[in-house]
């Protein structure tokens, strides 16, 4: 018999809404995909239009039903014991550790980075260092949880492997029977917040682009334009790239971006570690009404639980993954003292005078090597808008093709959906073009509830009949997700309150 196989997460041709059937499709290449060139890249547009649909004998197997309507209306309760998804994972090109090493820190690393000087501006140095390793403790743990709760649920439905939305899914609809009902609203409901922390992204990459250019060129070409101004400038180059429906070929540019990346990063790290003040000069701790704009910039930065899956589930050997010195740990690991040393040496070089949203704003007008390193990490940001806007695209469009009946309509009704879409996100980056309460308020809205709320609430539905002794896990979830909630109410608050009344 034929395994049950996954659709690519990212394919390398546009998103369709054809029926599959996962025993027959093949598995994603994470190599070969724009996975291991994107940045915050949160799961597939496949989790948008794929649903499990139960067989007699347990297994499941996908269907398409249109768009994020997918639902599990009763999968069988068997737990599977019997089946190992590891074992039953046929892929073509499997990734080492090694490559997933690199996709986890690409999927982690993107312009939060930049903008972590500005959240240790709002914690603190003491605050800010303490704060940040915290939450990469919690962020990991949060990934751990998902990747655990996947496994539980890929027995249970006998199936390879599962997205996020599938793994949402999958625990309502074969947890407790009272909220087996609630199986297909909780997948609409995690692919609204992907949609919305990708669409996110992609208005803070507007802004951080037109900010960056904006000082080059009003430096060196003595023009004095508004940030707006150079937004409107961006909307044709943007919407042509992202007329560009084969992901295939943006996958050049997407690693020349990544190659420009490190570059700016290397160079900024140069100017920080100069001549830098004693400790004394900066503040312990920041007053308290500005924490949550600390947390939401950090969320967003951490915000990378979306590429834990399709990581996981494409590795040569899975069970590397976890463990204390697994994959997983490592890498984010490297990514929390990353992040950490990039806030801790900005806020102790610029202090209180570290601008809103990015280091780079910091650096020396007057060197040329400085202003290159504002350049590069512009071409950089603004060739790896297209991969972000992928998810979005390929989760909405599925709906909206079924109302087009022609081939013609179709094929023009993308295109125009496509620059609705840019065109939405320019008049959001337009409506804020504050870039560090851009970044808060998406961490805080739509980062949190997808690393911090969900991946408990999922492990208490998915284990709810073995929470440990004196239901440990139980307290610990309603911890972190009380956490993650706080972090939503009082970040968004405070960053709509930044946005609407502006303080430097």
């Amino acid at each position: 018999m034929r395994k049950e196989e996954r659709q690519p997460l990212l394919p390398n041709s546009e998103p369709v809404n054809d029926t599959y059937d996962k025993r027959v499709l093949p598995r994603p290449d994470v190599r070969a995909s724009p996975d291991n060139v994107v940045l915050h890249l949160p799961g597939g547009p496949v989790d948008s239009s794929s649903t499990l649909e139960p067989k007699i004998d347990g297994r499941v197997e996908g269907s398409n039903v249109g768009g994020v309507g997918g639902s599990v209306a009763s999968v069988c309760p068997d737990n599977g014991s019997n089946y190992d998804p590891l074992l039953d994972r046929d892929l073509q090109h499997p990734t080492s550790n090694l490559d997933t090493m690199i996709h986890l820190l690409k999927g982690n690393i993107g312009t939060g980075i930049l903008a972590m000087p500005d959240a240790f501006r709002n914690a603190g140095l003491v605050v800010g260092t303490l704060g940040t390793l915290l939450m990469g403790v919690i962020c990991t743990h949060c990934m751990h949880m998902l990747v655990r709760c996947s496994h539980e649920l890929c027995r249970r439905t006998k199936v390879p492997s599962l997205g996020f939305s599938e793994v949402v899914e999958a625990s309502f609809a074969t947890g407790p029977s009272f909220i087996e009902r609630y199986s297909r609203p909780a997948k609409i409901l995690v692919n609204i917040f992907l949609c919305i922390t990708q669409l996110g992204f992609c208005c803070v990459y507007f802004v951080f682009v037109a900010v960056n250019l904006q000082y080059v060129l009003s430096h060196y070409c003595s023009l004095n334009l508004d940030t707006y101004q150079y937004l409107l400038m961006l909307l044709v180059p943007m919407v042509l790239l992202n007329w560009v429906k084969n992901l295939k070929y943006l996958t050049p540019v997407s690693l020349f971006a990544a190659l420009v990346t490190v570059i700016g990063l290397g160079i900024t790290f140069f100017y920080m570690l100069q001549d830098l003040p004693r400790t004394s000069s900066v503040r312990k701790f920041a007053p308290w009404k500005q924490l949550p704009l600390f947390f939401g910039t950090v969320i967003y930065a951490f915000e990378g639980i979306g590429v834990v899956l399709p990581l996981e589930n494409n590795m040569k050997n899975p069970q590397d993954f976890g463990g204390w010195t697994g994959v997983l740990n490592t890498g984010m690991a490297i990514v929390a003292v990353l992040y950490t040393s990039v806030g801790f040496f900005g806020y102790l070089k610029y202090g209180e005078k570290v601008k809103l949203g990015s280091i780079t704003l910091n650096l020396p007008e007057n060197d040329l090597l400085a202003q290159s390193v504002r350049l590069m990490m512009a071409v950089a940001i603004f060739l790896s808008y297209g991969l972000q806007f992928y998810v979005p695209m390929g989760i909405i469009w599925p709906i909206v093709q079924p109302y087009l009946q022609s081939e013609r309509a179709k094929f023009l009704g993308e295109y125009i959906l496509r620059t609705v879409l840019v065109t939405f996100t320019l008049c959001l980056a337009i409506a804020i073009p504050n870039l560090g309460a851009v970044i808060s308020l998406v961490g805080a809205l739509s980062s949190s509830t997808l690393a911090l709320i969900f991946p408990p609430l999922i492990e208490i539905i998915t284990f709810s009949h073995d929470l440990g002794r004196y239901k440990w896990i139980l307290w610990k979830d309603i911890a972190i997700m009380c956490f993650g909630l706080c972090g939503f109410g009082f970040g968004t608050y405070v960053s709509l309150e930044n946005i609407l009344s502006p303080q430097e």
